[in-house]
């Protein structure tokens, strides 16, 4: 699966440019209608081969603002990741 940036969001725009992949929108551009950013599971590969932790949620200022999704076989998944909704980033 991929990350998954939950409502808790508050627009600032930080993960944005740190994503290796380009996974992730702005809210305008959420296909959900949300007024949070959205990470696209198909591009995300959680930072592996970029970065030892998702980029975006060590450049996330909201704790446990990004979570780890559910994990689907064919995807490429992070070593160290926990159950699904848990922050990817232990405070």
């Amino acid at each position: 699966m991929a990350v998954v940036i939950n409502d808790t969001c508050i627009n600032c725009g930080a993960c944005i440019d740190e994503c290796p992949v380009e996974a992730i929108v702005d809210e305008d551009d959420n296909p959900t209608g949300e007024e949070i950013y959205y990470v696209y599971e198909d591009k995300c590969v959680e930072c592996v081969g970029h970065f030892d932790t998702p980029a975006c949620a060590e450049s996330c200022p909201t704790e446990g603002c990004i979570v780890w999704g559910e994990a689907k076989d064919g995807m490429t998944l992070h070593a160290d990741r926990a159950d699904a909704g848990t922050p990817c980033i232990d405070e």
